[in-house]
């Protein structure tokens, strides 16, 4: 059969609405543009292309797909450094050497005839097929899909990660639905399978793959239906304790945080906080649980500072006992020191009498007697006139001496 016979069978769902509601059915909550296009891909047999953040539920849509439909899944996982091999099939090479020893007698019979090494290599070679057919070949998930009397979808999971050569030897399996093996022939699938790949936008993909594919972007959901797939999920919390928990996780996801929430990592943060009993959220509880989102340290941080912010909009963040606002003093500041202040009234963290006041201040500063005696240098008073240092007559005479005469005076060698 060639790829232009292939024919897929009967969409098993007769509008977008039949999707959701499926869907619906095995705890996935769709909008409308994401059952359209899950429509669509089953009605066209196209390969799917998911692409968005993280946790959003791409990977789940493949698996809900499965279930919704009764076929059977296979996954392709994709890292970086991922061979052909890997996706497509490769030799059982054990296999057909194990074969070989069993039938040794029967090569050996096979050139007792023979009397030169090319009649031998010419005997042998006519033996080829004997171990380059299906019997010897180890299918992996994109053969197998193609290979497989019942039907499947296949999920090729986060296609970015894979290298370039890759993802060139997906573009024959996702145009026609065939995988060619040079030693056999091109494999043709009976019933197209449902293919979808997901990306969470590490790299570009090609061109060539993008216009074999329809294409989907997934961003997190809207808080109703975020809220909507809380409750889907039957997690144990209540239902308004999982309405604010909605709108804290948005909130975290609008700071800049490394790793946005995601979409399950909600659905385990409310499951946690139903394991814990809580009915009522406070800050105290989500700054103790909230690394269940938060996977990096920094981002925990962030997320405790905003928490108090999050839960009510008009609270007030103390200041840092360290922190020094517009305020003023006691007696004595922290070093000890007396201050003088002014008695007017401060005004936009000024002094009321404005320059004048300004001038009086730095005045005070200057009058004598401010000090005790035991400030001042020697242990004599402060503001007291310093005493005249006395200059001895032969020290002049020292300094100057080396140029008396108008010569310089010389070292003794």
């Amino acid at each position: 059969m060639t790829a232009t016979d292939v024919q897929p069978t009967p969409a098993p769902f007769d509008s977008p609405d039949d999707v959701a509601a499926a869907f619906a059915a095995h705890g996935y909550v769709t909008d409308r543009r994401l059952a359209t296009t899950t429509f669509v891909m089953c009605r066209l047999a196209k390969p799917l292309l998911l692409e968005g953040p993280a946790g959003v539920g791409k990977t789940e849509l493949a698996k809900t797909l499965a279930a919704a439909t009764g076929r059977r899944l296979l996954r392709l996982q994709c890292y970086e450094g991922q061979d052909e091999t890997k996706a497509l099939y490769e030799w059982d090479y054990g296999k057909q050497l194990l074969y070989t020893q069993i039938l040794r007698d029967k090569a050996a019979e096979l050139l007792a005839e023979t009397t030169t090494m090319a009649e031998a290599v010419d005997r042998v070679a006519s033996a080829d097929s004997a171990f380059f057919n299906e019997r010897f070949l180890a299918a992996r998930p994109l053969l197998e899909a193609v290979r497989s009397p019942e039907p499947v979808v296949l999920l090729i999971d986060e296609v970015d990660r894979a290298d370039e050569a890759l993802e060139a030897v997906l573009l024959e399996m996702l145009a026609e639905y065939q995988v060619s093996v040079p030693e056999i022939g091109t494999f043709v699938a009976q019933d197209p399978p449902y293919v979808v790949l997901t990306s969470n936008n590490t790299r570009d993909l090609s061109a060539a793959l993008k216009r074999r594919c329809l294409h989907l972007f997934l961003e997190y959901p809207d808080a109703e239906r975020e809220l909507e797939i809380l409750r889907s999920k039957d997690t144990g919390l209540d239902d308004a304790a999982a309405q604010r928990l909605v709108q804290i996780v948005r909130g975290l996801r609008g700071l800049d945080l490394r790793k946005a929430p995601s979409i399950s990592e909600t659905i385990d943060w409310a499951r946690t906080l139903a394991v814990l009993g809580v009915s009522e959220l406070d800050a105290g509880v989500l700054a103790d649980t909230v690394s269940v989102v938060a996977k990096y340290e920094r981002d925990v941080q962030r997320s405790r500072e905003a928490l108090p912010r999050l839960l009510d909009p008009n609270a007030t963040v103390p200041a840092h006992p360290h922190d020094h606002g517009p305020h003023s003093h006691g007696p004595h500041d922290h070093a000890g020191h007396s201050h003088s202040h002014d008695p007017a009234p401060h005004q936009n963290g000024r002094s009321g009498g404005g320059e004048d006041d300004g001038k009086r201040v730095r005045a005070a500063k200057d009058r004598p007697g401010r000090h005790d005696d035991s400030y001042g240098a020697r242990g004599g008073p402060a503001d007291a006139p310093a005493t005249p240092r006395e200059v001895r007559s032969g020290q002049g005479s020292r300094s100057f001496s080396g140029t008396r005469g108008g010569s310089a005076r010389r070292r003794p060698v």
